[in-house]
């Protein structure tokens, strides 16, 4: 709790020295009421509430929040992780709000957890913002948690310093930051809990897919499955079931297939998880689509599940099924329809999901190919090799190049009749 004697009696005086009454602080924000409880220490202002007084009081929050002693920190850490905890999403200012809240006792921010996870915080904070001095503040924040032996948090930071590169899309640099921040806790820490060591396998068996080493990530990816089986560790048991099933779809490994799609719908069923069993029709779909040539049995499935609002966090991929299907059955001109409305997600970075998606604008090509309209067809195709080139080898990078080679066959053939 806040120093409330200490807080109340610095903003009496302020709001004293400007000769404002408790009318014309309170302003619209606050009530004279309340302000008064403030005042009078029998309230304790919310974070929001002492940046507002501060405006009014036309002086920085510093000047208020110098108030709050270090032991303190507890109650500014909730307030932090209340507007931290926002869904990525729904937010909107919270990263700066966050910081005017926390840059005015950065210098105090020395010892204990409430220090170190406030750091780690406002590091990520200066991170989306594109403000200088994040790394250093996630360093302090590092090492704070190092003197307290908490591996958790330490590999939390590690983990987003490597996926500052992968959101960059430097695959390879995500990967070695990540290998060189674990070698550290690992050489710092004699023992990782099981559930931070979960999350360290995971992410490095997606990072080591995002560069093309297949072998080595479906090894890891494999292991921290049977390492959550040993202890009976069920976080991230989702993921990786996910990863499994996607990966063994796309490079046709049947047996893996079944088996993984069968634990994840399992584990939706058991957990009741309904976008655990989302992606298991999402998988099915695409199978039924890319090896069963299945089109009506896909749209049927692909219907019933765009009726449900819970396709919202996976719409891109149901719409691009969805496309891909229409034009396995020769309605070209629907199948642009819901191709058209794939926008991807800002939050899209690994090179698998990208593929797929990327892949859009070789569909788009092949049906305006087929409604006659090359022109549109070869710039379609050529925007789809050019994108997806840099990417490691898939299926879908496959399917572009050869949509691009059917487009420039056709052309060569009109061109020919034409000559």
């Amino acid at each position: 709790m806040f120093s409330i004697e200490t807080l109340g009696e610095r903003i009496k005086e302020l709001r004293k020295q400007k000769k404002m009454t408790l009318e014309g602080l309170a302003g619209t924000e606050i009530t004279k009421g309340m302000l008064s409880l403030i005042e009078n220490n029998k309230a304790r202002p919310s974070i929001e509430s002492l940046t507002y007084i501060a405006e009014r009081l036309d002086v920085d929050t510093a000047v208020l929040l110098g108030a709050i002693p270090s032991y303190h920190f507890s109650e500014v850490l909730e307030e932090v992780e209340t507007l931290y905890n926002i869904e990525f999403e729904q937010k909107q200012d919270e990263y700066k709000k966050i910081i005017s809240i926390v840059e005015p006792i950065l210098d105090k921010l020395n010892q204990g957890y409430e220090s170190a996870r406030l750091l780690e915080i406002i590091s990520r904070c200066l991170y989306h913002e594109g403000m200088d001095g994040w790394q250093q503040t996630s360093d302090k924040a590092a090492k704070l948690y190092d003197q307290m032996n908490i591996a958790a948090r330490r590999a939390e930071i590690g983990l987003f310093r490597a996926m500052v590169k992968f959101s960059k899309h430097e695959y390879a640099a995500s990967l070695e930051i990540l290998l060189r921040e674990r070698e550290e806790i690992k050489s710092k820490y004699a023992y990782i809990d099981p559930m931070t060591q979960v999350d360290l396998d995971f992410h490095e068996a997606i990072l080591q897919y995002a560069v093309g080493d297949s072998v080595a990530a479906t090894r890891i990816m494999e292991m921290a499955i049977d390492f959550s089986k040993k202890h009976r560790i069920f976080y991230r048991i989702d993921d990786l079931y996910r990863v499994a099933a996607g990966y063994a779809l796309m490079f046709h490994d049947e047996e893996k297939r079944v088996y993984y799609l069968g634990k994840l719908k399992q584990y939706g069923e058991f957990a009741d998880d309904p976008y655990a069993l989302l992606f298991c029709d999402l998988l099915n779909i695409e199978y039924l689509i890319s090896v069963n040539h299945d089109y009506k049995a896909a749209l049927e499935i692909i219907n019933e599940n765009l009726k449900s609002n819970l396709t919202e966090s996976y719409s891109e991929y149901f719409f691009l099924e969805k496309g891909k299907a229409l034009c396995g059955l020769g309605q070209y001109e629907e199948g642009l329809h819901w191709l058209n409305k794939i926008q991807i997600p800002s939050y899209v970075h690994h090179p698998f999901d990208l593929s797929i998606l990327y892949a859009k604008d070789a569909y788009k090509a092949l049906c305006h190919m087929k409604l006659g309209n090359l022109d549109e067809a070869l710039k379609l195709a050529e925007h789809a090799v050019k994108i997806i080139a840099p990417l490691p080898d898939t299926p879908y990078k496959k399917f572009s190049f050869e949509a691009y080679e059917l487009v420039k066959a056709e052309l060569r053939e009109r061109n020919a009749k034409e000559s």
